[in-house]
């Protein structure tokens, strides 16, 4: 009789990027959606108008269209959200939809822009707490693992967090693109932090985003 498959790794079972993330600027033709989104002034934007235009992006990548959020490169991805008021990153944060889809989109690219030489001889598991969330204690959870030079999300890696990181959704998302200053968010108390503080506190210091 054949032996029952073996569960899966959290290496195995953790969110990859996709192959098919951004060239270097110059070497290919910029994707149509980083065109797009280059010439919208979302400054120009209602809080509701900004958030028809993301449902509008994303139901077009659920159709198969070619055209979706998931396609926007980071350095275009980061813009959009350095240029959003404080408003609408909120309505994207209480958005059924959205909010995971930033989330998830967010996780998907930290591997991507990771640099193992910034985290040398560093094991550090990250579990995140998001405010407000769908789980039965009220958090969207999610879990970040460094180690041996690389860097996996999920939403469950079955690891022990050495610290456990607690925000909301929209504070995250400002943090996770550099639109607001890591520190602030720390000494304002927007932050919480359980367990060992230093791996919180550095861990944006071991990515590359790109720079305003």
């Amino acid at each position: 009789m054949p032996k029952p498959a073996e569960p899966k790794s959290w290496r195995e079972r953790f969110r990859f990027s996709r192959a098919t993330e951004t060239p270097a600027r110059g070497r290919e033709a910029e994707h149509p959606i980083d065109a797009f989104a280059r010439h919208v002034d979302v400054t120009a934007l209602t809080r509701d108008q900004f958030v028809q235009l993301l449902e509008t992006l994303h139901m077009l990548g659920r159709t198969g269209a070619g055209i979706e959020l998931s396609s926007l490169s980071t350095e275009v991805l980061v813009d959009i959200v350095r240029s959003a008021s404080k408003e609408q990153i909120k309505a994207i944060s209480e958005h059924d939809e959205l909010r995971h889809v930033f989330i998830d989109e967010i996780f998907r690219r930290m591997s991507d822009h990771f640099v193992p030489e910034r985290a040398r001889n560093i094991d550090v598991v990250v579990s995140w707490r998001f405010t407000p969330g769908d789980g039965a204690d009220g958090f969207d959870r999610f879990q970040t693992v460094i180690e041996d030079g690389i860097c996996v999300s999920g939403e469950d890696l079955d690891r022990a967090p050495d610290t456990t990181i607690t925000l909301s959704v929209e504070d995250f998302i400002r943090m996770a693109t550099g639109s607001v200053a890591v520190a602030a968010m720390f000494v304002t108390g927007k932050v919480k932090v359980k367990g060992e503080y230093a791996p919180a506190v550095r861990f944006s210091s071991y990515f590359d985003l790109p720079q305003p």
